[in-house]
């Protein structure tokens, strides 16, 4: 069977020339496809995208002998509903969002881990809650073409302010803050100031709010990958009154006044990153806190207080951190904590305390669970104390994780108070075992991806989750052997994201 002769080359130009034409005459059409396409996509970009949602929260809580058996009450066993609808709008480099809150329960229920124990001690008008009411979270607007970097921004409004450690900061609040994050850089600054609570029950600020100004700032960069090392600042400006002497003292009324200075080192490897594939993370802050302060003394007459005077002098006071942990593999985790408070000194000018903005939650032990870093029971403040923390956890893929943690409490200076906590009685002088505590955090997530795309910068958690948070506090002698052997607070949390 022979082959077909070739085509001559000459026979071939004509037939080269023809798809030359027709591709040219196509080429028109493509480009108008192309810019209509790209018209198209363009006008879509214009028009701000509607995200809204809202977060579904039920919470059971069982708290027992928060007074240690040396008053009536401090039992609580109830469970809550907790809605959270949200909007969230972008146009081009602005943005704005709004969070609400509506929250019925059996019983006064902390559904926010941002709640303070303060307000459920509190039995004043203006201060006591109830067990529903409405409340606004957040509302803010943000700008962030002020640079061409893509974690810059300026954001006005009540809003979430977060350290990683929760230590300086973590709580809503009004603020204009200006935050700047890059892969080698990170900054914030910020002014802020509480001039309500947004909610129906809680008419009155807390007493350590009302005329309290906040300035801050931060600069860290990464020296090394996953290493990070940076200076942090924070100012309160407390510029409220004290009672005179002979006046009667509520639960509203300043107990403290002044004007204090934070300054704060610290260094991080991944230390509350629970990603990090690094053998080995590590925390590490100290801060020396300075300035002036005015503290009101008083004294019960006929089961009133009564205002004596105030005690004012100098701070200088300082606060330490540590935290190491092994990631023994993909699932396991082990570590250990120390951190320390100052107290005492002439007129309390050693006494440590913290900026009050705190919550002092976070991923400290490795898992996406944040665990309260001086116990889910004893909620301890770092000032005039001692903690030594052990802790194992465990995670499994992103469907569980658990977290085992021990606490070792004393005071810095046995004569002195120590700062707020979760337990509502009185230390006994001459003594600096506060006791000790175990806690337990277990979690299972479920059904990721509901969220959008948008929010997903905005949401510590995955869409879903089932969630224990439970401690039990062993007093020690600091208040004294008329107290009963333990006390609990449990939470059980179900959160559903839409």
């Amino acid at each position: 069977m022979k082959r077909p002769a070739p085509t001559p080359a000459p026979l071939l130009q004509p037939l080269r020339l023809a798809g030359a034409i027709r591709r040219a005459h196509l080429l028109p059409a493509m480009l108008g496809a192309g810019m209509s396409l790209l018209g198209s996509l363009a006008q879509a970009a214009e028009e701000p995208p509607k995200n809204f949602g809202i977060d579904i929260k039920v919470t059971a809580e069982s708290l027992d002998d928060q007074d240690l058996g040396t008053a009536h009450g401090g039992d609580l066993n109830g469970i809550g509903l907790d809605l959270r609808p949200w909007a969230l709008g972008t146009w081009g480099d602005w943005s704005a969002y709004v969070m609400g809150q509506a929250v019925t329960a059996t019983d006064t229920v902390q559904t926010d881990t941002l709640q303070s124990d303060e307000v459920d001690n509190s039995g004043t008008n203006g201060r006591e809650p109830d067990d529903s009411y409405l409340a606004l979270r957040e509302f803010w607007v943000d700008y962030a073409g002020l640079t061409q970097y893509p974690g810059e921004h300026l954001r006005f409004g009540r809003q979430r302010l977060r350290d990683d450690s929760g230590m300086w900061a973590d709580t809503n609040i009004e603020a204009l803050n200006w935050t700047f994050d890059t892969t080698l850089l990170r900054a914030h600054a910020g002014v802020a100031q509480r001039f309500s609570e947004y909610r129906t029950d809680l008419t009155e600020l807390a007493p350590q709010d009302k005329d309290r100004t906040h300035v801050f700032g931060d600069l860290s960069t990464q020296w090394a990958p996953h290493n990070w090392v940076g200076l942090r600042l924070h100012h309160a400006d407390d510029s409220g009154h004290l009672k005179d002497p002979g006046e009667q003292v509520d639960s509203l009324d300043k107990r403290s006044t002044g004007d204090l200075t934070w300054l704060g080192v610290e260094a991080n490897g991944d230390g509350y990153e629970y990603r990090s594939q690094m053998p080995l993370n590590y925390w590490a802050s100290a801060t020396w806190l300075t300035g002036n302060r005015d503290r009101l003394s008083t004294v019960d007459v006929g089961g009133e207080r009564i205002a004596t005077g105030k005690q004012s002098g100098d701070v200088n006071a300082y606060g330490v951190d540590l935290g190491l942990r092994w990631n023994i593999d993909e699932q396991w985790r082990a570590g250990a904590g120390f951190a320390r408070g100052s107290g005492g000194g002439h007129n309390g000018e050693d006494q440590y305390e913290q900026t009050g903005l705190q919550s002092n939650r976070s991923n400290f032990t490795g898992t996406r669970a944040r665990v309260n870093r001086f116990g889910e029971a004893f909620r301890g403040e770092l000032s005039n104390l001692q903690d030594a923390t052990l802790f194992g956890a465990w995670q499994l893929r992103d469907d569980y994780d658990a977290s085992l943690v021990y606490h070792k409490f004393w005071r810095v200076d046995g004569d002195s108070d120590i700062g707020n906590s979760g337990i509502n009685a009185p230390l006994v002088n001459d003594s600096k075992d506060v006791g000790q505590e175990v806690d337990l955090v277990m979690t299972k997530y479920f059904k990721h991806g509901l969220l959008p795309a948008s929010m997903s910068q905005a949401i510590d958690e995955p869409s879903a989750l089932i969630r224990f948070r439970g401690g039990l506090f062993m007093p020690g002698d600091a208040y004294g052997n008329h107290v009963d052997s333990t006390m609990h607070h449990a939470f059980v949390d179900v959160i559903w994201r839409y």
